[in-house]
């Protein structure tokens, strides 16, 4: 065991005004199997870059082991992947890295083919056998599960759970709640590690929000009866004032002595109270500081004539004489939240696109109701491109719509003005979420739309779907997104 410790760390990047962190100091012990959450664009990678020491920073790192960043950069897919795994790590022993593969399932025989060939969740699966071949370092896994379906999640979490000594980033509950014991969490002002997994942070985190909105409300009492003191008795002492020119009743002269030392009195209460308000706004500005946006958005579908929407009675799909899937037999009413699942090349994607009206071979029957209007959000984000407000005018939907969703899950304002190239993957796919749910449709198709979004936008989109209950078919592999929104599930 030692420590890695971090001490006044401060960096932003080049021609940035605002720093991503701020003499931030915290431990980080060598043996935690560490979870790594927080918003997109909040800087979990660049945290993870300056361990790696790529950027230059103020402050102090220190460390008595060395770090290695997953995934590995695979220069040439073409070779076999046992050469891949030896570029990776030289010196390795072929037992060992037959003892990892077990673990995780991979057959032998896929070291002898080429590491392009392997699907996308056999390539994570043997970088992090490759991974933990390393020996003396402190590990640095970033987003494992965006290739993995709901089975090899499962398998690589318990895999994770098994070692020890890495930082995690991923934004699936169940992955994090299995797999770690303690929590690094970028918040809107500061970083935090609390001893446990991510339920047990969430649970901490809304307890903590739930006091500061109290808090908060008892201030803004207390400020409003504290104005109105002040100005009463800025009142007061102003018409005492204006009575040292006077007479009084009786038409005697006025004691100015006395009146100009009760209206002083007065001042000097007028001012205590004021500065007690100011106090009271100062506590205030402390509270909310990490508590996520919540703004209420109004969203509404097309009702569609028929019930029935999307019908597939013995649907058997084929590519190039290949055969994906047999015999699927589902429908789609109005209401249906489904999920589709099945493993990786299972033909989930085959038969969203046979929905989207896309030519696929197929046979059996497949109905789809006249001018159903469908909103789909793909997989890829590569195509974005330009600002959000010609992005909007340009698919016709409502922009200040589609902005307060983004806003609600944490887009800052000065987003708004950038090239969507420029953004994060996270924050490309809630570009498109968000775009979907502004359309006017009567089915929303959304094809693996997690995919690198932080796990508080998720949330908030499925509070979002439980609470507008659009008709949806979905593929996703974060169980607990699915078993929060899917009214149905279909098995391929």
């Amino acid at each position: 065991m030692s420590l890695i410790n971090i001490s006044n760390l401060t960096f932003a990047y080049d021609g940035s005004y605002d720093n991503i962190f701020e003499e931030v100091s915290f431990q980080i012990d060598t043996d935690w199997r560490l979870g790594f959450t927080g918003r997109n664009g909040r800087g979990k990678t660049t945290f993870m870059n300056l361990l790696l020491g790529k950027y230059e920073y103020s402050g102090t790192i220190s460390s008595q082991v060395s770090f290695e960043y997953f995934p590995f950069p695979v220069e040439d897919k073409e070779v076999n992947t046992i050469d891949v795994i030896g570029d990776i790590v030289p010196e390795y022993v072929h037992w060992e890295l037959m003892r990892e593969l077990t673990w995780l399932r991979v057959a032998e025989d896929v070291l002898y083919r080429s590491f392009a060939s392997l699907s996308n969740g056999e390539q994570t699966k043997v970088l992090l056998a490759a991974l933990f071949l390393k020996e003396n370092s402190f590990l640095l896994i970033d987003e494992p599960t965006n290739h993995l379906d709901m089975g090899a999640r499962s398998l690589v979490s318990d895999y994770l759970k098994s070692k020890s000594g890495f930082i995690l980033v991923s934004h699936d509950r169940s992955f994090l709640d299995n797999c770690v014991d303690h929590i690094l969490s970028i918040n809107r002002t500061d970083i935090e590690i609390q001893r446990g997994n991510f339920s047990t942070w969430w649970e901490n985190k809304q307890r903590q929000d739930q006091y500061e909105f109290a808090e908060n409300e008892k201030l803004k009492k207390d400020i409003k009866r504290l104005e109105e003191a002040a100005k009463r008795t800025s009142n007061w002492s102003h018409e005492v004032e204006k009575s040292k020119n006077g007479t009084r009743n009786s038409g005697s002269k006025v004691d100015k002595g006395y009146i100009g030392h009760k209206a002083a009195k007065m001042m000097k209460r007028s001012k205590s109270i004021e500065q007690r308000q100011q106090s009271a706004m100062d506590d205030k500005s402390k509270l909310l500081k990490n508590v996520e946006s919540a703004e209420s958005l109004k969203l509404t579908q097309l009702s569609y004539h028929k019930h029935q929407l999307v019908e597939l009675d013995h649907v058997s799909i084929f590519y190039e004489e290949k055969q994906i899937c047999s015999d699927v037999r589902f429908t789609i009413e109005q209401g249906d939240r489904i999920a589709l699942s099945g493993q990786n090349g299972s033909g989930k994607s085959s038969i969203i696109k046979l929905i989207c009206g896309e030519d696929i071979t197929y046979t059996g029957t497949f109905r789809r109701g006249s001018q159903l209007r469908i909103s789909y959000v793909s997989q890829d984000t590569s195509h974005l491109r330009g600002n959000l407000t010609d992005f909007a005018r340009t698919h016709g939907i409502n922009e200040s719509l589609f902005k307060a969703i983004l806003r609600k899950l944490d887009f800052a304002r000065v987003q708004f003005e950038k090239d969507m190239g420029d953004f994060s993957g996270g924050q490309k796919k809630k570009v498109l979420i968000a775009k979907s749910l502004c359309e006017p449709a009567h089915l929303h198709i959304w094809d693996e739309p997690l995919n690198f979004i932080d796990v508080i936008s998720r949330m908030q989109i499925e509070e979002l779907l439980l609470e507008f209950g659009p008709t949806l078919l979905f593929v996703e592999h974060d169980r607990e997104f699915c078993e929060q929104i899917a009214t149905k599930w279909v098995e391929l």
